[in-house]
Formats: structure tokens, sequence, C-alpha cells
């Protein structure tokens, strides 16, 4: 049980939060419970929503932003969130359950993703403090710039969310996950 109100339904939310919710609702044809209950807060849905659509618009494809999240999930243990990304990697962006376990464990089976996945793990890890080696690697790896930005901006972007789980309980409402085998 949530620590704090989830609104049942858009109706129910605080109404400076109705028109994101409408949004969110008419792009994914339903509102899961993490967008209800930050609902609670407009201005904080407001910039998840404005961050979140932001780096959806970079440059970095819909897999390697599924990898991310669910490799910054694994490091915050949130349940929530690996659920749902779970559901959205597979679904979404159409990786395979041996690629989304990889991407638990901080990796990934395809090599340049593994690279940002493992420098996303690094910074969640360390927060925010790599070593020029790590940083080296993903420029090595072929990410410019604006890339190294973007993977910065998703693992913060996912720990938000990680950290709004977890301290306000949301209720899951994706199939669940279950922990990784030693």
């Amino acid at each position: 049980m949530s620590r704090i109100p989830t609104p049942a339904s858009i109706a129910d939310a605080p109404e400076a939060s109705r028109a994101s919710l409408e949004a969110v609702n008419n792009l994914l044809g339903s509102v899961p419970n993490l967008f209800r209950i930050v609902a609670n807060s407009s201005q904080t849905l407001e910039g998840y929503l404005g961050l979140n659509g932001a780096l959806g618009k970079g440059l970095l494809d819909a897999q390697t932003r599924e990898r991310i999240a669910l490799a910054v999930a694994e490091v915050n243990g949130c349940n929530y969130c690996l659920a749902a990304h779970q559901y959205l990697a597979s679904n979404l962006a159409k990786l395979s359950a041996a690629e989304i376990e990889a991407n638990r464990r901080g990796t990934s089976g395809d090599e340049k993703a593994a690279i940002a996945v493992s420098f996303a793990v690094k910074i969640a890890n360390n927060r925010g403090k790599v070593s020029d080696s790590d940083f080296e690697a993903v420029r090595a790896a072929g990410y410019s710039d604006a890339e190294i930005v973007e993977i910065v901006g998703h693992v913060a972007l996912n720990t938000l969310t990680n950290y709004i789980n977890e301290v306000l309980g949301t209720e899951i409402d994706f199939p669940a996950v279950g922990t990784l085998a030693a």
C-alpha cells in the first residue's frame, strides 16, 4: 500500500495535474500508478514529463533507453520500475528476455550498448563520480558528447522515478518481476 494516496482516476487527481494525466492517457491508453501518485505534485509531474519527453526525442534509441532504465532500477532496487521497464523493454523496445536479464546485470549482448549500460551503472553506483577511463570507454565506443550527456540524463530521470516509487511505496500495476538468479 502506498504511503500517500494514489488518485484512483484523473478526475480524482489535483486539478493542476489533470491535463498532464490526460496527455499520459492519450499517449499510453492508461495512466499507470507512477503518474497518478506523482500527480499529487503537479510541478513534479510536469518536471518528470518534461524531462522524459525531451530525452525521448534525444539521440539514444528506445532500446538503449530501456536498457539503462532496467540497469538503474536494478541498482536502486526499485521493483515498480523493474516491472514497468521490463514490460516496456519487452513489448515496446522488443528486447529479448536474455537481453533484459543482461541489462539488469549491468551489461548487454550488444557490444556498444554494453558500454552505455555499464557506464550508467557506474554513474548510479558512484553518484556521478566516474573515472577518466570509464568516460573514455564510452567515448571510444562511439558515443558522442550529446549521447554521453543523455546517458547521464537517463540515469537521473530513472533515479528520480526509482526514488519516488520507493519512498512513496507505489503499488505495482505491471506484471511482477522476479529477482535475478545468482
